[in-house]
């Protein structure tokens, strides 16, 4: 049975929400919302999905693995909330902001020459012959590249295009270097650069453009 958005993950924003009308009116960052041990469980959660990524269980393993996630998602249908207010993407003390939708990175650098990183693709992002998938390597340059972009522009910048270039296998499991850059700014337009590293190894490259947001553009 599928959930209604009402009843899931879809919470609307409320009277007390930081949403203002426009993307990320007012994003709250944070380093306490969700608790002292938020980080321990989003590493739980990534831990869970690398397991599952290889897991074979038997059937009866399959019956008894069903009943413990239903609980388990249960439990969480009990503490939504809108996601203006969500630990998942603010907690700028945890890797990737605590957000598990992205490839877990830590930033070393941040200001007019771009964004550095330090990515690690992890079991759940295999793609085959254990390197990382495509998709989630576009996954990682998009969310740097516009945190670059939002640097340069000094406000919320949102995708016009992203064009990866693999160049080599991009390994699992491996802490490995990524650097976006805004290439050239043309009024809302950000022209933004990047690169993938394992080493002196180039495993992708990003061409991609962000438009910087006007106030209260959704």
């Amino acid at each position: 049975m599928t959930s209604s958005p009402e009843s899931g993950w879809a919470v609307p924003a409320d009277a007390d929400s930081p949403h203002e009308g426009g993307f990320r009116a007012r994003m709250d960052i944070t380093t306490d919302r969700g608790g002292p041990r938020y980080g321990e469980f989003s590493e739980e959660i990534r831990r869970l999905m690398d397991l599952a990524r290889y897991a074979c269980p038997t059937p009866e393993i399959t019956d008894e693995l069903i009943d413990q996630v239903r609980a388990l998602n249960k439990r969480l249908e009990d503490v939504q909330i809108d996601e203006w207010r969500s630990p998942a993407g603010t907690r700028i003390d945890l890797p990737a902001r605590g957000n598990i939708t992205l490839p877990p990175y830590e930033i070393s650098e941040g200001g007019p020459d771009g964004v550095v990183a330090s990515v690690t693709f992890r079991p759940f992002h295999l793609g085959g012959n254990d390197a990382a998938h495509g998709g989630h390597v576009a996954v990682a340059f998009d969310d740097l590249g516009g945190m670059a972009s939002a640097l340069a522009v000094q406000g919320i910048t949102r995708t016009a295009y992203l064009t990866v270039s693999y160049r080599s296998l991009t390994p699992l499991r491996t802490p490995l270097r990524m650097h976006t850059w805004v290439e050239n700014l043309d009024g809302r337009k950000a022209f933004v650069k990047g690169t993938l590293h394992d080493g002196d190894r180039l495993c992708a490259d990003l061409d991609a453009l962000f438009i910087a947001l006007k106030p209260g553009q959704p």
